[in-house]
């Protein structure tokens, strides 16, 4: 189901060539019988994990049907293609699919994605068709498709039966196959499993397996059963996109989190959020932003207050509370676990925004050097691009020292917030914008 290239516009400006990514989303919800033939299927489709991506066109056509994809591409040769994609301001992120889990929250997307991705999806006992299952929400899709000039290879025709093979194994099911492409659906509950034969492989990861850590954990072979309440459910509980995004979602319970305080948090986005804006309007529009990313994401608040601005949020989970991930993913948005401590992966210069609430305090505290991450944060963003930094007052008058010699200081504005239930003290709010440095800035 492979389509000729064509000439048109994407969501966010400028024309470009690519691979029928319009027609080919259409052709997907036809074959999945979705309501209208569109792919969201009144909501339920939000989260889209598209793997070996290129430069993204698929999800940049998501994007304009209300679905964000998370869309990764291997550390290989084609690692720049994922430059790309960030420059056009699609989401997307270096993945690799080797030893470790992707750095996402189990029962995190409701569609996973490879159009001729290149990925030997049998390697190591399917381990990586077992790491697409952790990722999968009950009844999650996995469209695959390969090139229709493989369609009579042998060598093809085989992976097509081994992966076959394993998936009947794994409980997955053949919604429809049409030509090169197939799609497999999820199972719902553990009622397949068991149904099993002893012995069958895959088998179940064991009770104390956490299918939610991520960070340096190792992929298993195995399957990652459902919870009982999940199993009685037979399904992810979640409502439809729009709703979803202000809605408390069920796996708040597992976090320790009440609605009441769900609901609490998005409401003091929403006034922090409108906060921001009134120091930066006079110096910046609205529509100047579109790579955004949320330091320390917490339970997604920063972004959700967002939702009306044409931007999309890297909602990103410090490793300490990477439980919180879930609750991101539940409510419509994408994220990552990561340790601040490190370098992210990313390019250099591929946000226009960093938002950085209490991530300085955090790392301060696991003996991390806060100039350091300063010098990564400077990687970053984009010359021109903004930093909110809302930290406790010695915090942002150490960081003081260093906006002028990291040339931040093209616009400064500093506040003292008013405190609500989130404040663990008292706080600042430093707002800086970073110089376009030029020849004459680099000789100073």
């Amino acid at each position: 189901m492979v389509v000729r290239g064509e000439k048109i516009n994407f969501p966010g400006g400028g024309t470009h060539f690519h691979y029928g990514a319009y027609k080919y989303i259409i052709a997907l919800a036809r074959m999945l019988k979705f309501r209208n033939d569109k792919l969201h299927n009144g909501g339920n489709v939000r989260n889209v994990l598209d793997v070996g991506c290129g430069v993204a066109s698929f999800g940049a056509y998501l994007l304009a049907h209300n679905i964000i994809a998370m869309s990764i591409a291997p550390n290989d040769v084609h690692e720049n293609q994922i430059q790309f994609a960030l420059e056009r301001g699609i989401p997307s992120t270096l993945g690799v699919l080797g030893t470790r889990r992707l750095p996402f929250p189990s029962r995190s997307f409701e569609l996973a994605h490879c159009s001729r991705c290149r990925i030997d999806w049998l390697q190591r006992d399917g381990i990586l068709l077992l790491e697409l299952d952790r990722l999968l929400r009950p009844g999650g899709y996995f469209a695959y498709s390969s090139p229709e000039a493989y369609a009579h290879d042998p060598q093809n025709r085989r992976i097509g039966n081994a992966m076959h093979d394993l998936l009947k194994r794994m409980c997955w099911r053949v919604v429809v196959r049409k030509d090169q492409t197939v799609i497999w659906a999820k199972p719902t509950s553990n009622s397949c499993f068991l149904k099993r034969q002893p012995g069958t492989l895959p088998p179940l990861c064991s009770t104390d397996d956490d299918p939610d850590a991520t960070w340096n954990v190792q992929m298993k072979a195995c399957i990652s059963p459902y919870s009982s309440q999940m199993h009685m459910v037979r399904g992810s509980g979640l409502v439809p996109w729009p709703k979803r995004l202000t809605e408390a979602p069920p796996r708040l319970e597992e976090i320790g989190v009440s609605a009441e305080e769900f609901h609490e948090d998005t409401r003091i986005w929403q006034f922090r959020v409108s906060e921001y804006w009134n120091q930066m309007k006079s110096v910046v529009r609205r529509s100047y932003f579109r790579n955004v990313m949320d330091m320390n994401s917490n339970l997604g608040g920063f972004g959700a207050a967002l939702k009306d601005t044409d931007v999309w949020v890297m909602n990103v989970s410090p490793v300490n509370q990477s439980a919180r991930l879930k609750i991101i993913y539940d409510r419509g948005l994408i994220g990552t676990v990561h340790d601040w401590c490190e370098a992210f992966s990313t390019y250099p210069r591929t946000y226009d925004l960093l938002h950085a609430w209490q991530i300085f305090s955090k790392i301060e505290e696991y003996g991390c050097g806060l100039v350091d991450l300063l010098i990564e944060m400077d990687r970053i963003l984009r010359p021109d691009g903004f930093v909110i930094i809302r930290d406790k007052p010695s915090i942002v008058n150490y960081i003081h020292k260093y906006v002028t010699a990291l040339r931040w200081d093209r616009w400064i504005s500093e506040v003292e917030p008013r405190k609500d239930a989130l404040s663990s003290g008292e706080e600042q709010v430093l707002i800086v914008r970073k110089k376009l440095w030029s020849g004459e800035d680099s000789t100073m």
